[in-house]
């Protein structure tokens, strides 16, 4: 049972280790043109803004009639007032009389291209990171050179797989932000300032996917250059030229 273990184990790594190194030569290149391709499409060029906005669909209500009560009020005055400016031709809080306010279609559709793309970062720098792994050999005195360039070029994999997970952070925040902004209009809907909040918020997002879509093919490209340049090391991190000095 054990030595069965020890095989699959075993297999696991060698699986790894060729995942690893036909990611590096030609999954890597492929991936780096389709990403180029992709950030030539329109969608991901937007000239003008503006072009973003979204209806959030709430209507400004009329505005309420507020009664200039300069003598004091009676009991029976009060309760007329209340209920005047209580009654349905004032605002109404957090209502949404059009229906529901629906998200930025625009930018929930690129939402929905980039994250594949993320997802399929993060697991290549998964399988990038233990396939160098595998290959660092055993801690001996003397000869490390190849084997810092390994924990190097590690740490080069791991710091990008944690960029491409904290991408996955920035798009929630942004949902939660507008609907935020969103519920503030429709409790304020005579403020304008919180409608185009709305709309820089839908800007600002815009621009966030644009640089990481830009950044996640930065990342593969850096990572092919210097896995590549170094892939002689990165296989072979020792040598056995030390026996010939004896």
């Amino acid at each position: 049972m054990a030595d069965g273990a020890i095989i699959e184990v075993q297999q696991f790594k060698e699986n790894i280790k060729m995942k690893g190194e036909t990611l590096i030569l030609s999954g890597f290149p492929k991936k780096i043109i389709q990403l180029n391709e992709l950030i030539k499409l329109p969608e991901w060029n937007e000239g003008n803004l503006a072009n973003l906005h979204e209806d959030i669909n709430i209507p400004i209500p009329e505005p309420v009639i507020v009664y200039n009560c300069t003598s004091p009020l009676t009991k029976k005055r009060k309760l007329d007032v209340e209920v005047d400016i209580n009654s349905t031709t004032g605002t109404k809080v957090f209502s949404f009389a059009a229906g529901t306010v629906f998200s930025n279609k625009r930018l929930s559709k690129l939402i929905n291209i980039l994250k594949p793309i993320i997802k399929q970062l993060v697991e290549d720098s998964n399988i990038l990171k233990m396939w160098i792994s595998f290959m660092i050999p055993k801690i001996e005195d003397g000869n490390n050179f190849g084997v810092s360039i390994q924990e190097d070029t590690l740490a080069e994999i791991q710091t990008v797989e944690t960029e491409a997970a904290a991408f996955f952070d920035q798009i929630s925040r942004y949902y939660v932000t507008r609907a935020k902004l969103v519920s503030k209009v429709a409790k304020y809907p005579h403020i304008e300032d919180y409608r185009r909040a709305v709309e820089e918020q839908d800007e600002k997002q815009y621009l966030g996917l644009w640089l990481v879509l830009h950044e996640i093919r930065n990342h593969y490209s850096t990572l092919h250059d210097l896995v590549t340049k170094n892939l002689e090391k990165l296989k072979k991190p020792r040598n056995s030229n030390t026996e010939a000095l004896y």
